[in-house]
């Protein structure tokens, strides 16, 4: 199965862009679901859900969707996900901003665990 990592988590780009395909992007979580957006609309499928995990929107400034190429039997519902869940997001926008790296950190690392168990079970 080819997929592509899509994500604005730079540890998640570092741990896994020498093996898969990754596309990171320096970008808002908004932002992100809108990059994913635009490979279900070159007819990807999400093969995670873009608001997976227990940690809302607002709460990370990080998130990383996998997406798969070539799966246009599901295509129509992933756009109607990806559209719902960028919707929800813009509802729940990311206010906590912070500079203090050790944060930023956790939440990268939350994401980063979140993906890893999903690619364990792909490889």
């Amino acid at each position: 199965m080819e997929f592509t990592i899509v994500t604005n988590n730079s540890e998640v780009s570092k741990k896994y862009g020498d093996t898969y395909n990754v596309h990171y992007e320096q970008c808002s979580y908004e932002g992100i679901l809108t990059v994913a957006r635009d490979y279900v609309h070159k007819g990807y499928g999400l093969l995670t859900h873009p608001l997976s995990g227990s940690v809302k929107p607002n709460e990370t400034p990080f998130k990383t969707i996998i997406v798969v190429k070539n799966n246009v039997d599901h295509s129509m519902d992933s756009l109607k996900i990806i559209e719902s869940s960028i919707e929800t997001a813009s509802k729940f926008k990311y206010s906590k901003k912070t500079t203090d790296e050790e944060i930023l950190d956790d939440f990268r690392c939350i994401d980063l665990s979140l993906v890893e168990n999903v690619i364990n079970r792909l490889a």
